[in-house]
C-alpha cells in the first residue's frame, strides 16, 4: 500500500474542489477575495421607504464609535407588495441576514451575474422567505442581454420577486466598494 503526501495547498485544493462539486449549481463561479478591512466592520443597511418600495435605500456601512458611517448610498427596491410574509412577491421582512457569499458571475436560473446571497428568513406570520439576494437584471458576464430578466429597463425594473434590487452599474459600484474598503457579514433591513 503507498503512502500519499499532500501539502496543506494540494489538501485545501482538493477539499475546495471536493467542496465545489457537491454544491453544484448553486455554487458561485466566483467570490471576492479577503476584505482588507476588520472582520465584521462592515453591513448593509436596507431602509423600505413605505411610500414607494422600488424606490428604497441600500446603504453600506461602517461601524464606528458614536453613530455608524454611511459608505454609500444606492437606490433599491424589494418585491411588489409590502406584505413581507407573500412568498416571491413581498419585500423582505425587518431584522438581521447573515451575507452567504457574493459572486460576479452567478449563474442561477433566474438570477445571473453580481450577486450577493443572504441567509433565509421567517417573516411576523411564520412564512420562510428563502432563496433571497441582492441583484440586478444583468447577464452572467454583467453585460446586458437581449430580454428580461437580463436587461436593465429603468425603473419598474426596481420591482422584484422578494429580493433588494439594484441597477447594474450601482451593484457593480457596490462591490467596487467592498472591495478595496470591506465586506459586509451582515444586512439589516429596517423601515
Amino acid at each position: 500500500m503507498a503512502i500519499v503526501r499532500r501539502s496543506a495547498a494540494t489538501s485545501v485544493a482538493i477539499t475546495t474542489l471536493a467542496g465545489g462539486l457537491m454544491l453544484g449549481a448553486t455554487t458561485p463561479a466566483a467570490t471576492a477575495s479577503a476584505a482588507p478591512a476588520a472582520a465584521g466592520s462592515h453591513y448593509l443597511k436596507f431602509d423600505k421607504n413605505q411610500r414607494n418600495q422600488t424606490n428604497s435605500a441600500l446603504y453600506l456601512m461602517k461601524r464606528a464609535s458614536g453613530p455608524d458611517k454611511v459608505i454609500k448610498k444606492y437606490r433599491a427596491g424589494s418585491g411588489v407588495t409590502r406584505n413581507s410574509c407573500t412568498r416571491f412577491k413581498g419585500w423582505l421582512p425587518n431584522g438581521t441576514y447573515t451575507v452567504q457569499f457574493h459572486a460576479k458571475r452567478y449563474n442561477g436560473s433566474l438570477i445571473k451575474g453580481y450577486v450577493i446571497k443572504i441567509s433565509d428568513k421567517r417573516c411576523p406570520g411564520g412564512t420562510l422567505r428563502n432563496d433571497l439576494f441582492i441583484h440586478s437584471e444583468m447577464t452572467r458576464n454583467g453585460g446586458q442581454g437581449a430580454t428580461e430578466p437580463t436587461r436593465w429597463d429603468g425603473p419598474s425594473d426596481y420591482k422584484s420577486n422578494g429580493c433588494i434590487k439594484l441597477r447594474p452599474s450601482d451593484i457593480k459600484n457596490l462591490f467596487a466598494t467592498a472591495d478595496r474598503r470591506g465586506w459586509p457579514t451582515k444586512l439589516t433591513v429596517v423601515n
